[in-house]
């Protein structure tokens, strides 16, 4: 079921349009948001059919959502069998299923889990609230050092992915999933990062990153940045070793994406070792991640990257990555002219910025530069942020697919409720 990136002899490029390849379409599968839909083997088997009717290529399974239970029956993680309310069948094997059903249907199937991610704070409930809160993330706020789980602003309870303890349990999660599975194509890894430039402060992270630079902070947290009040908000100010923070964090990320290639090749030398990260490369360094490729310095055009940081990318890491086009607006001109931002940035290490690249088609083709062509890139689009404009999500589709290497679609629940399934097969048609 695989997808062959490799480049085909140059004697078949003499009929490139007969053995031209399509560009993926892929769908994901929230788990939370689609838990009852997708509680059968009929109904899993629908939605197969359904997707890959409308142009579908490849389907994401979300098997350990962001309060850090599982899907499936495992040794490491609770097993998630009922969400608000609603408890599976018994016996009820979903992963393994959706695996089957794809597969029927010509679909590569992915399943993601989201790593540094340990609870839900709206519902109080995850891995940082009756496991291990010991491992949720240390926030720096301007009212001092928080708790994560005590941030109910923010609904993902995120851990802090220095700690190797951390570290350790979602490698044994990464690679017991995949040896469940030997039939899954595809695994896709979310959430591999910090909660934002606040986050992590704890005791574990200080020691780590002295370590790191080899001599003690002595004035912990002011040297790497401090708050001033700037009206009623609240203005981060870099301190002598805020750069140096910035490097450290991505190279924590960068090792974690080593150690876990290396797992999930082991546990399966043919898996697709896949990633998903928002699209706003200028500041997703606040999340203490480098997605570029290694032939890409960002040291030439921005302040906060050292001369190092550039050896903290990991695209080569990847056989594919997928890239969060998370913006209403269509073409750099519709930023340029807009009046106001039509869809709320709320993602982390996004601002209110009006840039180019806070477009569909300017976050395309950053992405594209800044991974020089070493692993295929598809362009993602959360579809509840085009709300009741179809023409819109339409015309997002179609740039995804003209400026990258693929789509991704998030999610299916919104393409259920807004029954916008017509938009995808007419966007995907000339694919």
């Amino acid at each position: 079921m695989r997808r062959n990136y490799l480049f085909l002899p140059l004697f078949f490029f003499c009929a490139a349009t007969t053995f031209a390849q399509k560009k993926a379409v892929m769908l994901w599968f929230d788990a939370h948001a689609n838990f009852q839909r997708l509680s059968s083997p009929d109904s899993i088997r629908h939605y197969m059919q359904k997707a890959k009717s409308v142009g579908v290529t490849d389907v994401v399974i979300d098997v350990k959502p962001i309060t850090g239970d599982v899907l499936y029956q495992s040794q490491y993680a609770p097993y998630l069998k009922n969400w608000k309310g609603y408890e599976w069948p018994k016996q009820f094997d979903y992963l393994n299923t959706c695996i089957e059903e794809g597969h029927k249907e010509g679909l590569i199937v992915y399943a993601a889990i989201n790593v540094f991610c340990g609870g839900h704070n709206f519902f109080n409930k995850g891995l940082i609230y009756t496991g291990h809160p010991e491992w949720q993330s240390i926030n720096y706020t301007d009212s001092g050092f928080v708790p994560i789980s005590k941030i109910k602003t923010k609904y993902s309870g995120m851990l802090n992915p220095a700690n190797p303890e951390v570290q350790k349990y979602q490698l044994n999660i990464l690679e017991e999933l995949i040896r469940k599975h030997p039939k899954l194509d595809g695994i896709v890894l979310d959430r591999v990062r910090y909660d934002g430039m606040e986050a992590d402060f704890s005791d574990l992270s200080r020691k780590l990153f002295e370590k790191y630079i080899g001599k003690k902070v002595t004035n912990f947290p002011q040297d790497i940045f401090s708050y001033k009040k700037e009206g009623k908000k609240s203005v981060k100010v870099p301190g002598p070793l805020y750069n140096q923070w910035v490097e450290w964090r991505a190279s924590v990320i960068y090792n974690f994406f080593k150690d876990a290639r290396k797992v999930a090749k082991k546990a399966n030398p043919k898996i697709i070792f896949a990633d998903y990260t928002g699209a706003w490369y200028p500041t997703y360094f606040e999340v203490g991640v480098n997605w570029a490729s290694k032939k890409y310095d960002p040291s030439q055009e921005y302040q906060w990257a050292t001369k190092k940081y550039r050896n903290y990318g990991y695209a080569e890491l990847l056989d594919v990555y997928t890239t969060g086009c998370y913006f209403f607006e269509v073409t750099r001109k519709e930023v340029e002219e807009a009046n106001k931002i039509r869809a709320a940035r709320t993602e982390a290490g996004m601002n209110e910025e009006k840039a180019p690249w806070y477009s569909v088609e300017g976050s395309a083709e950053l992405a594209m530069n800044v991974t020089k062509g070493v692993v295929p890139v598809y362009g993602g689009l959360y579809v509840e942020q085009y709300e009741k404009d179809k023409k819109q999500f339409t015309e997002a589709m179609k740039m995804c697919l003209k400026k990258t290497e693929g789509l991704m679609i998030f999610d299916l629940v919104h393409i259920c409720e807004k029954g916008w399934w017509d938009t995808i097969k007419d966007a995907t048609s000339n694919n």
